[in-house]
């Protein structure tokens, strides 16, 4: 593999066996760097700390070399210290990385680390300078837990834009004029239990990720936990999500009418449901647990029972005095019969006992 530009990752590169940077040793290191590929665009990047950590007799010059453009640093308050910005650059401009550290946390996005010519390790030798050889990154428990993270990810990412996909065609889905008696077809409508409209859990998807702090509102309470709206959403909160060990109820830790913030732990694509945590109790999952399905069912399962038995009160009132009447014919009727029914048996124990009567 060609090398057409090199991110050299100036804080480890200043740190290698030292206790502390030095910039003196990482312009040693760019200078055999550039003599040894003397046709590869060099960049130097360092974390926002660098200045601060190195002898305060280099901090002038380091400041020059910075305000040159020389030397790069993320901006304030980025994640990750340098490393994060450094693997995007890299990344954007299909750069060779020159460090020591093997990145772990970050193999799970940037898998390209383990191609061949994406990795150079350095080293200075006494009396001979420094020297550059090909490296392949280590692996660790890092390793597996970010690419553990990033198939998750992944994966949950799939099946929330196969929700999204399939919300937005129905939301947008234009109503079917018809004429005469409807009929109705399988399979058409939401799916079962949907707890939230495709809009709302569309624009809830679009907006927070797994992870994200949401403002939300406790809604109310069951056996299981709490329901809690978070705009025009709602959302589910389990009580395996309110501390550790859990409460036993949920009322031990909210209060009806409370605000407060939550974490989005998992997204439930088929019925359109979110689930939350409280912070601190948080488990990013692809699926959400079972106690929240439980209470997606149930919760809708009574919004279905509430409306029938509502239209069958109204039914019921305004039939009430053809009921009455037709009971009562029913049972006048029904007293006929007995009484008629009675008579016959009466008459047929009289002839039974003349037939039985002896001969004298």
């Amino acid at each position: 593999m060609s090398i057409s530009h090199i991110v050299v990752d100036g804080s480890n590169i200043a740190t290698e066996g030292r206790s502390t940077p030095s910039l003196a040793q990482l312009k040693e290191a760019v200078a055999d760097l550039r003599r040894e590929f003397p046709q590869v665009e060099v960049i130097i990047v360092v974390d926002a700390t660098f200045s601060h950590r190195i002898e305060e007799s280099e901090r002038a010059e380091f400041d020059e070399i910075q305000s040159s453009g020389q030397v790069i640093s993320p901006p304030a308050g980025a994640l990750g210290r340098g490393d994060a910005f450094l693997l995007r650059i890299a990344e954007k401009s299909g750069a060779t990385v020159l460090s020591n550290d093997s990145f772990q946390e970050f193999h799970g996005e940037h898998e390209w680390l383990f191609d061949t010519g994406r990795l150079l390790g350095g080293k200075g030798v006494p009396g001979v300078g420094w020297i550059f050889t090909p490296r392949t990154p280590v692996r660790g428990p890092k390793s597996r837990m970010s690419t553990k993270e990033a198939r998750l990810r992944d994966k949950v990412g799939k099946k929330v834009a196969k929700a999204i996909q399939a919300a937005t065609q129905e939301a947008v889905k234009p109503e079917a004029k018809t004429s005469g008696r409807k009929r109705r077809k399988r399979g058409v409508g939401p799916p079962p239990q949907a707890v939230n409209e495709p809009l709302a859990f569309v624009s809830f998807v679009a907006e927070h990720q797994l992870g994200s702090t949401v403002s939300g509102e406790v809604d109310g309470f069951v056996s299981h936990g709490s329901f809690i709206m978070v705009g025009g959403t709602r959302c589910y909160l389990p009580l395996s999500a309110m501390g550790n060990p859990p409460p036993t109820s949920a009322r031990k830790v909210l209060t009806k009418g409370e605000k407060r913030d939550f974490v989005v732990q998992a997204f439930d694509a088929q019925r359109r449901g979110i689930e939350l945590a409280l912070p601190g109790f948080e488990a990013i999952s692809g699926t959400p647990s079972a106690e929240t399905v439980e209470a997606e069912i149930g919760h809708t399962s009574r919004i279905r029972r509430v409306l029938p038995k509502k239209a069958a009160g109204l039914t019921q009132n305004r039939n009430k005095v053809s009921e009455t009447d037709a009971n009562e014919g029913v049972d006048n009727l029904s007293r006929a019969m007995a009484k008629k029914s009675t008579t016959k048996k009466v008459a047929a124990k009289k002839v039974t006992a003349a037939k039985k009567a002896p001969a004298k």
